[in-house]
């Protein structure tokens, strides 16, 4: 499927790597700070640090595209959603801090999220995750990790999902969420090395780093979480489906997921029906 972008595809990287970085920069501010944890109207937790990466992010993607529209996690809950068409428009999916939860027990495993979804599927996306200083991002030129606070002496490599391991497949799931004995009853027979936890969107980039093969995400997530990894996972030449093995889309009306699988190519599933 080609698209054409809503501006210059250089333009875009660049906009969204430098508004990704003052995101981060403005939630680690708040890291080490006696900060306030409140609960939103789902019981989910919410910081300050959320609230500043979120006033960074809009207005830096109103200039860049100043005609797209933004659907962001922090005013979602506010009630601010705009009207937007899954099957036709561009639209900016944020979430300002994914993992809200290994921010508050300061793991690291954290990052900011921004993907340009168009006709329902992620095209450009930026994880970022500011503790640890790694910068994902995967666009129509393929998908690359900067590893570094943003200086000169930050390096950036290409980076590819990788073909299955002879040795057992590395399978990723959530820290602080997850079914274990839904997990293993999903993988079945499958040969797994390892079975490794992450916070945050970092799942689907391990697995775009070619360091992890399989992700089942069998818990509730909503289209911010996962469409900025996805963007880059697929630039990575991975993909992300639904159980029965059908197209994963965006811009449902209430912007949440169905289970879904997130994976290497060569790396087999059963699908579900």
């Amino acid at each position: 499927m080609t698209i054409a972008l809503p501006a210059d595809a250089s333009a875009l990287e660049n906009g969204l790597i430098e508004i990704a970085r003052r995101a981060g920069a403005a939630m680690m501010k708040i890291y080490d700070t006696d900060f306030e944890i409140r609960s939103k109207d789902d019981a989910s937790p919410v910081t300050e640090a959320d609230d500043a990466a979120e006033a960074v992010i809009l207005p830096g993607l109103r200039a860049l595209t100043p005609n797209v529209k933004i659907v962001s996690e922090e005013s979602a809950a506010a009630g601010d959603i705009p009207d937007v068409n899954g099957d036709t428009d561009f639209f900016w999916l944020v979430d300002p801090l994914d993992g809200t939860k290994e921010f508050i027990k300061r793991n690291g495993e954290f990052t900011v999220n921004i993907a340009l979804i168009a006709k329902g599927a992620p095209v450009l996306g930026v994880v970022y995750a500011p503790a640890i200083e790694k910068l994902y991002y995967g666009g129509p030129d393929g998908a690359k990790l900067i590893e570094g606070n943003g200086d000169v002496d930050d390096t950036t490599r290409a980076i590819t999902v990788r073909d299955m391991p002879e040795d057992g497949v590395v399978v990723v799931g959530s820290r602080s969420h997850g079914d274990p004995e839904a997990m293993k009853a999903f993988l079945g027979d499958l040969a797994v090395k390892e079975l490794r936890p992450a916070g945050s969107s970092l799942k689907l980039c391990l697995l775009a780093e070619g360091v992890a093969d399989l992700y089942p995400r069998l818990g509730p997530t909503m289209e911010w979480d996962i469409g900025a990894g996805h963007a880059v996972l697929a630039a990575a030449g991975g993909v992300v489906e639904n159980m029965d093995g059908t197209r994963f889309a965006y811009g449902k009306a209430d912007f949440r997921n169905p289970f879904f699988i997130a994976r290497s190519p060569s790396v087999p599933v059963t699908y579900q029906s």
